[in-house]
């Protein structure tokens, strides 16, 4: 059997940006179920593509999933057909002792299983530097979502970015670069006082209600229902909502449709836009974990 160096399993373009980058820095890698890309010619020699995924984790000891590790109980891959799926339980048939496994967002029951077996796991989003590169992608891509989806620029367009951590901050900071009226809405103090600090108009939580129905453009980072049926009704409709927080929590869909909201939830968005840019730092980490 021919042996690798990385294996490349499922994600999105990030993941599958990573086997080129790779491929230049001299390492010999395989994918399975990774996103079609473009790369050289010169680069074909030294990439592999598994036709299965034993074929694919037998042949190496370093494993990189994608971001996030698992899409319910299968793992992460955008470009999945039903027939494709990979099952958390197929995969972790297949792995084995000593193998080291970088992915974002690892549940710690895997984790577990993986510790109870000599398997060793690195979480890309327990990386500071890594996940604000991620929140710099994701801020980039919400605000490009938002001129892609709505007809008006954002100079001077009243904007409400709900939440203001990672995400948060670089999406205000950007939109006030574009010369948006920026308020930055939260019930945490000290994100409020930082938000102040930095010349942002500051809106509690508690009041977002009363005030919904003066924004063009509402950005939501928080991961629970802010936006509820009550919010909505009372949102202008002509506003766009771009719901970045995870697993579609963050507004009450049902009622944003019924409601005739402009209400979009945008998921992956480093792997829509910035997989290169988000592959090299991703491929830059795991070499230097490996060479340790």
């Amino acid at each position: 059997m021919t042996k690798y160096d990385i294996a490349l399993i499922g994600g999105d373009s990030r993941t599958a940006y990573m086997a080129p980058y790779l491929a230049k820095k001299g390492y010999r890698v395989i994918c399975f179920n990774t996103v079609n890309i473009t790369y050289g010619e010169h680069l074909k020699a030294k990439i592999h593509y598994a036709d299965n995924l034993r074929e694919c984790l037998d042949c190496t000891d370093i494993i990189v999933c994608g971001i996030p590790f698992l899409k319910g109980e299968d793992i992460y891959c955008e470009e999945n057909k039903i027939n494709d799926e990979i099952p958390l339980t197929e995969f972790q048939r297949c792995i084995h002792k000593h193998q080291i496994i970088f992915a974002g967002v690892i549940p710690e029951r895997f984790r577990t299983v993986c510790e109870e077996r000599e398997i060793y796991c690195h979480d890309f989003m327990l990386d500071e530097p890594l996940s604000i590169i991620n929140a710099v992608s994701t801020a980039e891509g919400a605000i490009l979502e938002a001129l892609l989806r709505k007809n008006t620029t954002l100079y001077k367009s009243y904007c409400l970015v709900l939440g203001f951590g990672r995400c948060g901050k670089i999406i205000a900071d950007r939109l006030n670069g574009l010369h948006s009226c920026v308020t930055v809405c939260s019930e945490n103090e000290t994100e409020l006082a930082n938000a102040a600090a930095l010349g942002f108009h500051t809106l509690r939580l508690s009041k977002l209600n009363q005030n919904i129905f003066r924004y063009e453009y509402i950005f939501n980072t928080i991961p629970a229902c802010m936006l509820d049926h009550h919010c909505l009704e009372r949102t202008s409709r002509d506003c766009l909502i771009i719901d970045i927080a995870s697993n579609r929590i963050g507004a009450d869909y049902g009622a944003a449709k019924l409601l005739g909201i402009n209400l979009c939830f945008c998921p992956g968005l480093p792997g829509k836009y910035a997989g290169k840019s988000c592959a090299k730092q991703l491929s830059k980490y795991v070499i230097r974990h490996i060479n340790k």
